[in-house]
């Protein structure tokens, strides 16, 4: 249907069945096509369907294809943005959703900022002590997290970065502006393997193995997706820098 023209074709199906695509995704990508591949249930948040239903390794395999846009945004904010950009763009984009409900975070954010794939949520003043980086239903956590260190004295700023492939395409002056190289601790936060964010991050919380068979609430805490505990995870690590 791609190749014929006219269409733009597109298809959903759970996050952790992205894998049984995977040759059509590979497909469109090597030929470049405009396809839209959308995946929901992208995380441990699927809960009690447990560990086979948990994806954990899946966004990171799509991030490594090439020619594939992927987008995993926070909210209907980023979600209307990133369809936008499905749409428009002349090749494959797979747009990841979550299962459970994200409250809304965008509040003061352009358009445009959203646009350039990674961008300033919440801010601070300079110099900060933190920025915490995160995508998809981890965004609201991160806030959450800001909020308290921010009640402890340190400056945090957080990013959220719905599509790493945009944002990479952006000038380096832009994503040393989001990014600062002086933040004493840059954090990123997501629900899935760790291995796309160090190229970002000192520190990534995130979940090398798999998941977990109990309600949603649940997983996320015994995987140390809280803000109480990434609190406390980040104030000893200031406190390690400073000694």
């Amino acid at each position: 249907m791609a190749l014929h023209g006219g269409f733009s074709p597109y298809g959903g199906t759970f996050l952790v069945f992205s894998d049984y695509a995977k040759s059509g995704i590979r497909m469109s990508a090597l030929m470049n096509l405009k396809t839209i591949f959308v995946f929901t249930h992208d995380s441990i948040g699927v809960g009690e369907d447990g560990p086979t239903h948990q994806p954990i390794e899946q966004l990171a395999s799509l991030r490594i294809i090439p020619n594939l846009t992927v987008w995993r945004p926070c909210d209907a904010y980023e979600g209307v943005i990133a369809w936008k950009y499905a749409i428009n763009h002349s090749g494959p984009t797979a747009l990841i959703f979550s299962r459970q409900k994200v409250r809304f975070c965008c509040f003061e954010v352009s358009k445009e900022d959203v646009e350039r794939g990674g961008y300033i949520i919440q801010d601070s003043d300079s110099p900060l002590d933190v920025v915490l980086i995160a995508t998809g239903s981890e965004v609201q956590l991160a806030l959450d997290v800001a909020n308290e260190l921010k009640n402890s004295g340190i400056k945090v700023r957080v990013v959220s970065m719905p599509s790493i492939e945009v944002f990479e395409a952006q000038p380096e002056e832009y994503k040393n502006k989001v990014l600062p190289p002086d933040a004493k601790l840059k954090i990123a936060i997501e629900a899935g393997v760790s291995c796309c964010w160090y190229k970002y991050a000192d520190k990534v919380i995130a979940i090398d193995r798999f998941g977990k068979s109990a309600p949603a609430d649940v997983v996320f805490s015994y995987f140390g997706f809280e803000s109480k505990k990434i609190q406390s995870q980040i104030l000893n690590m200031l406190k390690e820098k400073e000694n």
